[in-house]
């Protein structure tokens, strides 16, 4: 843990240790090169399905707030009437006995089969998500099971190149590039700038000049287990325990703090956490609150937990301009209305 910590930390900046890591960085960036090169020869194959693929990821390890960005456009496409599909890796998912790795997220799903992020985005979204190590093989698999969909949309993946995509949205947070190297001397996974449709700034300020800026808020309710809410009003006054296993912590506790909640207690954990071995640290009197995210896992073992759902207001010049690119015809000729 500390030495995460040392490493984010330099991540921040050129210092020392980064400049020691650097020579490793640039045997990384060749490797990166070679891969892209790799693809544009035609040596590594690109699959390309029948509609509109919009990727959200970032350049940057670690999170930046994609999948609620993720959850708002999919959210907003089916408001407009469109139905919409989503794929993803799984992250710190494990495949199954029977050795199923592509598979279709149902709401009954183990989320150590499917991944916390994907059994988060079908529970509030309803919309059919495929999960497989191999994103591609996800969204060849969720159009033959749902062919009526329209679009798919790519929970991370921007460097996951055998899959084609028409869109792709980078997401940064107030990081931004951090040191400007790259792993392990810093935090970009690829060179930057490089081309992307649309650039998506989560944090409270622009991390750079350019893109669009979302803003990351709370929900004025907490889900209960059941699917009832409870306005957040109705809690302050009241000491609460607070738990996170996101990559940010801190910030989902400073929200909770913004929207005047008392937190007695919190405690960070590493995200994607599993809660398997979990044991509450605080005072079990106290009513715990928690993320989303963190609700699809936590619920099993305490389904008394509050979770506070963390949104992505998009600004409308970005979703005008991502309806604008999606106009323009897919690969076989698609487009939607």
């Amino acid at each position: 843990m500390a030495a995460a910590q040392a490493l984010s930390q330099a991540w921040t900046h050129r210092g020392w240790l980064a400049w020691l890591l650097w020579p490793i960085s640039l045997l990384y960036s060749l490797a990166v090169a070679l891969r892209r090169w790799f693809y544009k020869a035609g040596i590594f194959k690109t699959h390309s399905v029948a509609v509109p693929v919009i990727v959200v990821g970032n350049v940057v390890a670690g999170g930046a707030g994609k999948t609620p960005v993720v959850m708002a456009i999919v959210k907003h496409l089916q408001a407009r009437g469109w139905q919409v599909g989503v794929v993803s890796r799984g992250y710190g998912r494990h495949i199954s006995d029977a050795g199923q790795d592509c598979r279709e997220v149902l709401p009954d799903s183990p989320v150590a089969e499917v991944g916390d992020e994907p059994a988060l985005i079908r529970q509030a979204c309803a919309a059919p998500v495929f999960v497989a190590s191999k994103r591609a093989e996800a969204a060849s698999a969720l159009l033959h099971k749902h062919p009526q969909t329209q679009v798919i949309v790519s929970d991370d993946g921007l460097q996951h190149h055998a899959l084609h995509r028409d869109i792709e949205i980078c997401v940064f947070d107030d990081r931004g590039i951090g040191n400007g190297f790259l792993l392990p001397a810093g935090p970009l996974r690829e060179p930057w700038p490089r081309v992307v449709n649309l650039v998506l700034h989560s944090g409270k300020t622009p991390a750079f000049s350019g893109g669009f800026s979302a803003q990351r808020a709370l929900a004025n309710y907490a889900l209960r287990s059941d699917g009832s809410r409870l306005a957040l009003a109705e809690l302050r006054g009241k000491p609460l325990a607070a738990v996170a296993a996101i990559a940010q912590p801190e910030q989902f506790f400073s929200m909770l703090r913004d929207q005047g909640l008392t937190l007695a207690h919190t405690e960070a954990l590493p995200d994607h956490y599993t809660f398997n071995s979990w044991l509450r640290l605080s005072d079990v009197a106290l009513s715990l609150i928690c993320t989303e995210k963190d609700a699809v896992k936590l619920w099993r073992t305490h389904p008394e937990a509050l979770a506070v759902p963390l949104l992505a207001l998009l600004p409308p010049a970005f979703v005008a301009a991502l309806e604008d690119a999606l106009k323009k015809p897919a690969p076989s000729g698609a487009r939607l209305p």
